[in-house]
């Protein structure tokens, strides 16, 4: 290889790649954690290196040329193997101490997971721990997340994944709730109830018309992307809402809704990168969240 013919630095082309994928300097410079004055001069210092122009400005946007369009992919490579580097260099430590970073739903931060950190914490307290709250799928290769809690399976060879087991959920009310009725609600009650809704409505009608209940656009009131928000209406008695059973069981006023729909049950997949996953402390923390997890008991309340 000819090492003289590399002229540039890898931080101004790392500053030209996130400039290229977050659209403006301003984000990119978030993005990375520095100013935008610093990050423009990289992206002007990889142009002079380089010799050639990577970027237009189109009213107030910036627009890839195409010689930039034609590096942006060869950067990106560099990128990959970047993090790659990183993920080995983050495996072979066999230090228990550090952060790690665990991403789950934000109801499961709050109601699971306190109890099962506090044991990490005794167990080894040298680790330092970052919840992640999102309902999305964090993206674990390029480190967005140490270790994520999901409810569906990976579909890459690079992950490594263990599913722990299928929980049970129902449709909850707050007693409170259902009072007003005087009785366990059935079927035949859904098109006069009030549901609480997500971030996808058709979506969450869809599924509760395959349950059998007759519900529209307009049995849903109120809705937040945030499920937590969401969970925290249906126990203050706004009306119907989707959970888990072992979620439930930590609030005494919530209480299944129907005598007559049945349960549902969804996975519980625990999913890192197969080279963290050889890390001390990745691993303890993996598999101290396992034995956590599957320590919870789904209490079915009738």
């Amino acid at each position: 290889m000819n090492w003289q013919s590399i002229t540039f630095d890898w931080n101004q082309a790392r500053a030209f790649l996130v400039t290229a994928e977050e659209g403006s300097l301003s984000a990119a410079a978030r993005a990375l954690g520095l100013t935008q004055p610093t990050l423009s001069r990289q992206v002007a210092a990889l142009e002079e290196a380089l010799g050639v122009t990577l970027f237009e400005r189109v009213n107030k946007s910036l627009m890839l040329t195409e010689a930039g369009v034609e590096l942006a992919e060869h950067v990106r490579s560099m990128g990959e193997a970047a993090s790659r580097v990183s993920l080995a260099a983050s495996g072979q430590s066999q230090q228990i101490e550090g952060l790690v970073t665990i991403s789950t739903t934000d109801v499961m931060a709050a109601y699971l997971l306190p109890d099962i950190l506090k044991d990490l914490r005794r167990k080894a307290p040298g680790i330092e721990v970052r919840v992640i709250s999102t309902n999305s799928l964090s993206d674990l290769r390029r480190r967005e997340a140490d270790i994520a809690i999901r409810h569906v399976a990976p579909d890459h060879p690079e992950l490594y994944a263990r599913k722990l087991r299928d929980a049970n959920g129902r449709i909850f009310a707050a007693r409170s709730y259902l009072e007003q009725f005087g009785r366990t609600l059935t079927k035949d009650d859904a098109p006069d109830l009030d549901f609480l809704g997500y971030e996808d409505n058709e979506q969450l009608i869809g599924y509760l018309r395959a349950l059998g209940l007759d519900v529209t656009q307009a049995n849903i009131k109120i809705s937040s992307p945030n499920l937590l928000v969401a969970w925290e209406y249906v126990r203050l008695g706004f009306g119907l809402g989707v959970g888990a059973d072992e979620i439930a069981a930590r609030c005494p006023e919530i209480v299944p809704a129907f005598e007559d729909v049945p349960s549902l049950s969804f996975p519980i997949w625990l999913v890192t990168h197969r080279e963290l996953h050889t890390s001390l402390r990745i691993r303890t923390v993996f598999d101290h969240l396992a034995e956590g997890l599957l320590a919870v008991k789904s209490q079915a309340k009738t």
